[in-house]
């Protein structure tokens, strides 16, 4: 293999490996804090709230798995509240 193309599958494996490490998350129910208010009443998410559910989405059914969590996690308003994100709740 010529230096120039072991130079480009170097690049290609480094970057393949960047994206594989932004994609994970690290599923942590307190970064839906900013959700309470709009779980617990009619009040709007924020944009906050949806970016953090959006961010937590892979979490969820681990979160419902959960049962101090799953009365939170798994209600009719907590499912409005996805919806209104436009993240839909995952299938478990």
């Amino acid at each position: 293999m010529k230096a120039s193309q072991i130079a480009i599958c170097t690049f290609l494996v480094l970057l393949l490996i960047n994206v594989q490490v932004s994609m994970a998350v690290t599923c942590s129910p307190v970064q839906l804090s900013s959700c309470v208010s709009a779980i617990t009443s009619s009040t709007p998410p924020s944009n906050l709230c949806c970016s953090k559910i959006k961010e937590q989405r892979p979490c969820l059914c681990q979160y419902m798995k959960n049962p101090n969590l799953r009365k939170f996690v798994n209600t009719p308003n907590a499912r409005k509240v996805a919806n209104t994100c436009g993240t839909p709740f995952p299938r478990c």
